[in-house]
C-alpha cells in the first residue's frame, strides 16, 4: 500500500455500543471523515447494567446499517479494516469481528484485530494533533471505564507495560453500583458527576482504598461497600442534598486514588507525559486533578475530547494504523479474516 492517502474502516462492538468510523490518513495527518456510534444505554438502563445477550442481539440489528452509513459508496477506496478483537463481552465482540472478516474477504482488504484498551489510549491522538509531532514517550496512561481501570507505561507506539490494575471493581463499575445504591439511575458516572456539583465532598467520610500501597493496583469494591453502610445510617428516602453529598464524597474518593497512583507512577518512571482515556475520562474532576498534578511535576497532560471518551471506532482505526505501520510483510493481513478470534480477556502488551 503506497498510496499517499489511506482510508481506514474501523469497527467497534466490545460492549454495548455499535460503532463504525472512516479515517483518512495522509502524511501522518488524520481526519475522521465519519464516526457513528449507536448507544444501547436506554435499553440497558431498565436492568441497571448491561445484559450480554441483549447487547449482542442489538449489535446484530444495527451493525450493517451503521457500516453502510459510514462507507457511503466509498468501499472501493478503503485500504485497511480494523476491528476490536478484545477485551470485552465475547458475544458482542463476535458481531463486529464477523462483519469485519466478511468485508475483508469480500473486498480483499487487509484486516487487523485491535485491543480495545489500545484504542482508548489512541483516542488522545485523535484529539491532539501535536501528539504526532512532539516527543511524548515515555508516558503514563490511565485507562478508566466501566470494565477497566489500568495503568500503563507506554515507551513508544504499540509498546506497553502494565504496571497497575484494579483487583476487583473497575472505577466505572463502582460508579454504576453506587448510583444503584442511591437509586439515581444508570449509567452512574454522568449522574453522579452532575449531582456531585452541588454536594459537599467532605460530608461523608469514605476510605481511599490502597492509596498508600506499595504498588500501582486499585480496589474499588470496598469503597462501594462503605457507601452502602453509610447510606444505611440514614432514613430513606434520602433527601436531595444528602444524595448530592454522597455523590460528591464518593467521586472525590475515587479521583483521589486514581490521581495519587497515576502521579506516583509518573514520578517513579520519570515520564514526559500523562495520558487519561476511557469512559470515566469524561469526569471533569478527574481531568482537572490530573491536569494540576501534571503541571506540578512539569509534565504534559492529555485527555480525549469528550466525543472520544466513550467507545468509538475512530480510535480503533487509528490504533490499527500504527499497528499496520509496524508490519514488515503486510501481505499476510489479507488472510487475517481466517485467523482472528474474539479474546474476551485480551491483555494489552
Amino acid at each position: 500500500m503506497n498510496k499517499k492517502i489511506i482510508y481506514i474502516l474501523g469497527i467497534e462492538t466490545s460492549c454495548d455500543e455499535t460503532a463504525a468510523a472512516l479515517l483518512q490518513v495522509s502524511n501522518y495527518k488524520f481526519q475522521v471523515l465519519r464516526n457513528v456510534v449507536s448507544s444501547q444505554v436506554k435499553i440497558h438502563s431498565k436492568y441497571g447494567g448491561i445484559v450480554p445477550e441483549v447487547a449482542a442481539r442489538k449489535h446484530v440489528e444495527v451493525i450493517i446499517p451503521i457500516i453502510d452509513q459510514v462507507i457511503d459508496r466509498k468501499k472501493n477506496s478503503i485500504d485497511l479494516i480494523c476491528v476490536t478483537a478484545g477485551p470485552g463481552l465475547v458475544t458482542s465482540l463476535m458481531v463486529g469481528l464477523e462483519a469485519a472478516k466478511t468485508l475483508s474477504w469480500l473486498w480483499q482488504k487487509p484486516l487487523i484485530g485491535i485491543n480495545h484498551l489500545e484504542g482508548h489510549i489512541y483516542s488522545n491522538w485523535l484529539s491532539h494533533e501535536e501528539l504526532f509531532k512532539q516527543k511524548v514517550f515515555p508516558a503514563i496512561c490511565l485507562v478508566v471505564s466501566g470494565g477497566h481501570t489500568e495503568l500503563y507505561l507506554m515507551t513508544g507506539h504499540n509498546k506497553y507495560q502494565l504496571i497497575g490494575r484494579t483487583r476487583d471493581d473497575a472505577a466505572g463499575e463502582a460508579f454504576d453500583k453506587v448510583a444503584k445504591i442511591l437509586s439515581i439511575g444508570y449509567p452512574g458516572g454522568p449522574i453522579i458527576s452532575k449531582l456531585a456539583k452541588t454536594g459537599d465532598p467532605e460530608k461523608i467520610k469514605l476510605p481511599r482504598p490502597m492509596i498508600m500501597s506499595n504498588d500501582f493496583d486499585f480496589s474499588f469494591s470496598g469503597l462501594k461497600t462503605a457507601v452502602l453502610y453509610e447510606v444505611k445510617k440514614y432514613k430513606k428516602p434520602l433527601n436531595k442534598k444528602l444524595v448530592a453529598d454522597f455523590c460528591a464524597s464518593f467521586q472525590k474518593a475515587v479521583v483521589d486514588v486514581l490521581v495519587a497512583k497515576t502521579s506516583k507512577a509518573a514520578r517513579i518512571y520519570q515520564v514526559k507525559t500523562m495520558m487519561l482515556s476511557g469512559g470515566v475520562s469524561a469526569n471533569q474532576l478527574l481531568r482537572e486533578e490530573l491536569q494540576k498534578h501534571s503541571q506540578k511535576y512539569d509534565l504534559k497532560f492529555y485527555c480525549p475530547d469528550l466525543k472520544y471518551t466513550g467507545d468509538n471506532a475512530a480510535m480503533i482505526a487509528l490504533a490499527g494504523y500504527y499497528r499496520y505501520l509496524k508490519e514488515k510483510d503486510k501481505r499476510h493481513l489479507l488472510a487475517n479474516w481466517q485467523k482472528i478470534k474474539p479474546e474476551a480477556n485480551w491483555e494489552l502488551k
